[in-house]
Formats: structure tokens, sequence, C-alpha cells
């Protein structure tokens, strides 16, 4: 693949994004989901009015820049509501999510990229992190869960550019890397980690040098030709303190000034308490604390998304029920729901690609020893073998913490996680089209094939459309996604 088809592809796969994002964006002139807090706090900034929030303000200081910038715009204003507390257009508090959700496929096309330099990798890895569900409805309202993977897909992206760059533009990567991750952790506290995956990696690549000196007596290999593990041991602790603990401290903190100006009721240690006291309120994981909370292990299998808002109508005419009651049960003909579900072919194939690299990494360390015959550790990594170790540490790093978390968890928790596993899938799919084995080739083509009809069999549930009892219910296949 040329260059210029590359970038072709590249700019095609945000112009989807784009659309499928903003297409509608003020359909719902109200509060949706969890605008009712974003959305309004947001304006709060712009308003000068105090509040708390249960998590970091940097989600809501960029909704509120979106709102201030579009309400210097000259249209989009055709209908607007006092929800937030001030009057507003659906788009003002909105567009700003849409645009910038819109980068997140183009940065898991560059992680893919860094990982492999295969083009292939990087366009599947993109298109498929572009047709999933639940970014789509992430990015369509002021909500805050797509600034913590934006910002921390951005800190993975640079910190891989660190890695295959030296002296001044390593450490100019190195710095970008560290406030990227600071803006994660500053939107909610899950952003670290993203940040525990790249020092999971670190420890595991300073490890496997120690252990492989003592055991094999091998020399320093030449720097130009390392491999990935090598190059991650070309960063010594007093870098990874510096460029990826102190400068996200630093990035995280500074971001806190505007809140705590506003809000003077608690100062920054005070605040800090009171958040964690808010989580440890929400209570145990199950319905009677609320009806969608879903364990971890719901997540990947796709169990238990959720409704964001559910109205019915009786035409597509009439004006959209945003407002007022709901009809009597069975009294509406026309539903419009958005549903944060991702795309159901996507996530499960995603969770068995990332099956098959454990597996496959399993496999290849213990093939090593066998032919070897002693216990040994290998020199070097392949590009697949280490491909599989990044994905699979940083699936676990996004997804293993929540299992000792006993509070109400929801499905939009796992999208730290799932954007890997994407990134999984992926390297499957490229790895069967690139084959010269035609069964494999298939099997790339079909995989992709039913990812892309699902995306456009979901899609009126996630942008909102209207639909049929019949239509609905068609795209409802388990009681539990309801």
């Amino acid at each position: 693949m040329t260059k210029t088809w590359f970038r072709i592809g590249l700019v095609s796969i945000f112009l989807l994004s784009l659309a499928v994002r903003f297409w509608g964006l003020d359909r719902f002139n109200t509060l949706v989901f969890d605008e009712v807090y974003y959305a309004k706090f947001g304006n709060n900034y712009l308003t000068h009015v105090s509040f708390f929030d249960g998590h970091p303000p940097l989600g809501k200081l960029i909704i509120a820049l979106g709102i201030w910038l579009g309400s210097h715009v000259p249209f989009w204003h055709d209908s607007v509501n006092g929800l937030t507390g001030s009057l507003r257009s659906p788009w003002d508090y909105r567009w700003i999510n849409a645009f910038l959700g819109s980068f997140i496929p183009l940065l898991n096309a560059g992680i893919a990229y860094q990982l492999s330099s295969r083009r292939s990798f990087a366009l599947i890895a993109g298109l498929f992190t572009a047709v999933d569900g639940i970014f789509i409805v992430e990015s369509r309202y002021a909500l805050i869960n797509i600034y913590i993977v934006l910002f921390g897909l951005l800190g993975h992206w640079l910190f891989l550019l660190a890695l295959n760059h030296q002296k001044q533009k390593r450490k100019l990567f190195l710095i970008i890397s560290g406030i990227a991750f600071g803006c994660s952790i500053a939107t909610k506290w899950n952003g670290l980690f993203f940040l525990a995956g790249v020092y999971c990696l670190w420890i595991f690549a300073w490890l496997w040098q120690i252990i492989g000196r003592k055991i094999n007596h091998y020399e320093e290999i030449n720097q130009q030709a390392a491999s990935p593990l090598q190059k991650l041991t070309q960063l010594y602790a007093w870098q990874i303190i510096l460029f990826l603990g102190i400068i996200p401290l630093t990035v995280y903190s500074l971001i806190w000034i505007p809140h705590l100006q506003l809000d003077t009721k608690y100062g920054f240690i005070e605040v800090h308490k009171q958040i964690l006291a808010f989580h440890e309120r929400l209570g145990g994981n199950n319905a009677q604390v609320h009806p969608y909370c879903a364990a971890w292990y719901k997540w990947p299998l796709l169990i238990r998304p959720m409704a964001y808002y559910y109205k019915t109508a009786q035409t597509t005419t009439e004006p959209l029920p945003v407002f007022g009651p709901d009809l009597p049960g069975n009294a509406g003909k026309i539903i419009y729901d958005v549903h944060a579900m991702g795309n159901p072919f996507l996530w499960w194939f995603a969770v068995a690609a990332m099956l098959f690299l454990l597996g496959m990494l399993i496999v290849s360390v213990v093939m090593f020893w066998r032919q070897q015959k002693r216990f040994t550790l290998p020199k070097n990594f392949t590009v697949d073998t280490w491909i599989a170790l990044y994905l699979v540490v940083n699936y676990a790093t996004n997804l293993v913490p929540w299992m000792r978390v006993s509070r109400c968890a929801f499905i939009y928790h796992y999208m730290t996680a799932v954007v890997f596993a994407f990134l999984a899938i992926a390297w499957f799919v490229d790895q069967c089209l690139r084959s010269y084995y035609r069964p494999l080739q298939a099997i790339g083509v079909a995989l992709s094939l039913i990812i892309l009809a699902a995306f456009v069999f979901w899609l009126p549930i996630y942008l909102g459309l209207p639909l049929t009892n019949e239509g609905y219910r068609l795209r409802m296949w388990f009681n539990s996604w309801i």
C-alpha cells in the first residue's frame, strides 16, 4: 500500500467518524443521560456557579470551552433550551465532543502503525474503531468518557513514537505523552490505567533483560537494531519518574486550578477526599442500586448495555418527545432509542482475538523452551509477539482493576480496555488478509463484512433514529439489552 492510499484511507475514516457523530446532533433538544450533570457543569464554569462533581474537572472544562465557542457561532441555533441553566442550543454543548471524539479512530490507527509499521493493520484498526457504537454515542452527547480514552490513546501513541526515536525527539515525545496521560487522569481517575499499562511494559522489559542476562549471559545488542523490549530498557528510572510521573501529576494538579478558584468550599486535598467518599457511597454493583449496573465480567460479551434515551411517539412527523411525560405503555408506535452499546460482533470477535493473542504468547514461550530444551529467555521478540504483549498488558491493566471494584459500574467503564481489543481483532483480520492461504483470506473478509454489516444494522439505536416496535425489538436480541 502506497503512502498516498494510506493517507486517503485515514482521511476517509476521519470523515466517516465526523459524519456519524455530527449528523442530527441536535435531534433531541434536551439533556440526554449524564448531560444533566456534565452539560450543566460546563455551563456553570461560564456562569461562575460553584458545584461539586465526583470526577476531576477536565472533561467539564472542555465542554465549557465548546459551549463558549458554540455560542459565538452565528448558526446551528434553530433549537434552544434552558436546561443547562442558560439558553443554549444542543449543538453548543455537544459539538466539541463530536469533533474530538472523531480523532479516536485515528489514534488507534496511529498506535497500530507504531507497533507494526504495517499500513493495512493501521487502517483496519482505525476503521473498526470508527464503526463501534458506544464511542459514537458517547461522542454525540456532552459526556466525558471519550476524553479519558482520547488522552489515554494520545499518551500511548506519543510513547510509542518516543520509543521509535532517539535523543531530543524521544524526550519531546515523552514530555507530551506525560501531559496527555495527566489529562486522561484529570478527566476521570481510571485514566490512570492507561499510564499503568506503560509502567507494566517498562517493568516487564527490565525484568526480562535482568533475568535473561543471568540465564543466558548474552552481550548487549546494538541499540540501533534494538527490539521493542530493548528500546523500553533504554528508558531509565529517572526518565520514567520525570516524564511519566512528575509531569502527569503536575498537569493533573494544574487542571484543578480553575475549579478550585470557582468552588472555594474544598481545598485540593479535601476535594479528593470528597470524591472518594462520593464513589464509596454509590453502593453495590446490582440492579437494586441502578437498573443498568453491570459487573466487569458482563462487559466483554456485551451482556448489559445502557439506554441513554428512550421515548415513544405516535408518528415520525410529530415533534420529537423530549419534553413532558412518556406516552402510556404500548401507546407509542414509534420508538426513539439511544443505546450505549458496542458493535456486538466487533466486541465478540475482539475478545476472542484478545484470548487468541494471550494463547499465542503462552505457546510461543513454551515452544521456545522446548526447542532450547532448557529454561532460557529469547533475546528478541518478533513484531507480532511484541504486538500481542502490548495489547494483552494494556487490555489487562484497564480491565483487571475493575474486578475488585464493588461500587455500581456501567458498560462505559469498559471503553478504556475495549480500544485495545479493537486492535487485537484488527491484527487478526490483517494477518488473515495478508496470508497466502485462501481460506484465511476468506475468514478475514468475512469478519470485516460482518462487523461493517452490524454497524449499519445497529446504527439507528446509536443515532436515535425513529424505529417501529418491530424494528426496535429486532435489534434487542436479548432481554438484558433492554
